[in-house]
């Protein structure tokens, strides 16, 4: 039941204290699990949402052909085996039997060919993801699909894993009024189905008691919208909620030591950059991304911003990715970065601290939102290390909204310079980092590569590992590209940041994937 309504604008305290009274009116009893999300979802509709909080509640109504285990490796799970042709063009998967959807409409390869074809011919958010891959999907027989792509694809099955993968009930997608609700009233075949949703407040699952796998072991599955950072290390402190994401570093010491809780400090895959325009006048030298790269100290970043929950990558690739290489990259050397200024052209001519250039100021703009305190103190540390070699770095603060109209500009339109900006691959493959971010055909407007950056040696490389079926060759593509990258420095990888969630200790079974959302399966149990 969808109820449109009331949007509490409470006091963090306020925000606690409620959890108790919506979970006791709307729930009569058996074992309920709360989490507190500081963001709220937007749908559940998966092949139609692009936001993590919609992904982690999809992945307990829905469940796709395959999926993601703790380590980002694919596992499977409507389908039980699966093989490729030699050229890597026909992907066959043979499928689980006896499974039903909420609606009792059963799974098989009709329901999978519904699927994808709804996403193939439809204007979903996700159509982009599948349809420049896959050609066709056929049904072979009643328990067999196969997929036909456009060519070669080296991360299909991670693509078929992303949430956009999640199987919809055809029984829904096949009716037009249900097709066009599903947003708000799902049907799948996964161990939680919708019970009631109170936007901006929760969203509360009731358990699938015909679940394929056995019966849930928890009864109702409340996910509550808590934006405070505040409000969420309370309610788990109180025991009002079960589990609280996205814990702030402060907070974290305090919780650890709370005999009720296990805090946990877990591996992310986001990577944080800062993104350089290089069609830029002045930054269009790599010599001088490479001197604000050596100017910045990541360690100091790490340990005193972030208080030790993150770690300096030297890729634009976080380490549990798959296609994942070490590379050297670039240490914190001040003193390397001002020579490479001087060698550039660039000195202190007036004495001033501001290094120039045939009469111009060493002058940049770094962009960045205030959507949460990193996206402020992290930028004012680079700043104050780049103006300590002589950049006259002026930071620029938007909100969320203009910095990304500001960034998406074709190159034509921008006037970018520096931007703070993070990326965390969705389908777990280093495919999903470096193609969009860096390959020259996704200059802005068509893709995220907001530093119009272009070479052709880089773009070779992401190709093969486009369309190569052979992991040890994607994985030294990759490579090869990043340690261009690392010289040319579009993106300069700052950090892989740890997730810091809150579990109470009554809990058993409980899963997190690296993508940045808790699982909570039909084993899932609370003492």
């Amino acid at each position: 039941m969808l109820r449109i309504g009331r949007k509490g604008l409470l006091l963090a305290l306020l925000t606690a204290l409620a959890a108790t009274s919506f979970t006791a009116a709307a729930f009569g009893g058996g074992k309920e699990l709360v989490i507190a999300k500081s963001r709220e979802a937007l749908a559940l509709d998966p092949q139609d949402i692009s936001d993590t909080p919609s992904e982690e509640i999809n992945h307990a109504i829905y469940e796709g052909l395959v999926t993601f285990d703790e380590k980002l490796n694919i596992v499977p799970m409507l389908a039980k085996e699966w093989s490729h042709s030699e050229d890597g063009l026909e992907w066959t998967f043979k499928l689980k039997e006896g499974i039903a959807f909420h609606s009792g409409t059963p799974f098989d390869a009709k329901a999978v060919k519904v699927n994808f074809d709804r996403i193939l011919n439809g204007k979903y958010k996700r159509t982009s993801l599948y349809a420049p891959v896959i050609e066709e999907v056929s049904v072979v027989d009643d328990h067999t699909v196969k997929f036909t792509l456009k060519e070669s694809f080296g991360p299909f099955l991670n693509v078929l894993a992303h949430t956009a993968g999640l199987i919809l009930d055809p029984s829904y997608v096949q009716d037009p009024k249900k097709n066009e609700s599903i947003k708000h009233r799902p049907s799948g075949t996964g161990p939680f189905m919708l019970d009631e949703w109170e936007q901006g407040d929760y969203i509360a699952l009731k358990a699938n008691k015909k679940y394929w796998q056995g019966e849930p072991k928890i009864d109702r599955l409340v996910f509550r919208t808590v934006p405070e950072d505040s409000a969420r290390a309370m309610m788990i402190e109180t025991g009002e909620v079960d589990i609280a994401e996205q814990i702030p570093p402060t907070d974290v010491e305090r919780l650890g030591k709370n005999k009720r809780i296990d805090m946990k400090v877990l591996p992310s895959i986001v990577v944080q950059f800062v993104g350089v325009n290089c069609q830029n006048e002045v930054l269009k030298d790599p010599a001088v991304r490479r001197a604000l790269a050596y100017s910045i100290d990541r360690q100091a970043i790490c340990d005193k911003i972030l208080l030790g929950y993150a770690e300096p990558v030297n890729s634009m690739v976080a380490p549990l990715v798959n296609g994942y290489s070490e590379v050297s990259g670039f240490t914190y050397d001040p003193e390397k970065a001002k020579a490479i200024l001087e060698e550039a052209g660039w000195a202190d001519s007036d004495g001033d601290g501001i290094r120039d250039k045939d009469g111009k100021k060493l002058t940049v703009e770094f962009w960045t939102h205030g959507r949460d305190t990193l996206s402020l103190k992290v930028p004012q540390a680079v700043q104050s290390f780049a103006s300590a070699v002589g950049f006259d770095c002026k930071m620029k603060v938007m909100d969320w909204g203009a910095f990304l109209a500001a960034t998406r500009k074709p190159v034509e339109e921008s006037t970018s310079q520096l931007m703070w900006l993070g990326w965390s691959p969705s389908t777990g493959d280093a495919d999903w980092v470096y193609r969009p971010l860096v390959h020259s055909d996704y200059w802005q407007p068509k893709g995220p590569n907001r530093p119009f950056y272009s070479n052709e040696t880089v773009d070779e490389y992401i190709m093969i590992g486009f369309h190569s079926v052979d992991q040890d060759e994607r994985r030294e593509a990759y490579r090869k590209a990043q340690e261009i990258l690392n010289q040319e420095l579009p993106w300069i990888p700052l950090y892989s940041r740890k997730t810091l969630h809150a579990f109470s200790k009554k809990l058993e079974k409980v899963e997190y994937l690296p993508l940045d959302f808790v699982v909570i399966s039909h084993e899932t149990d609370k003492k």
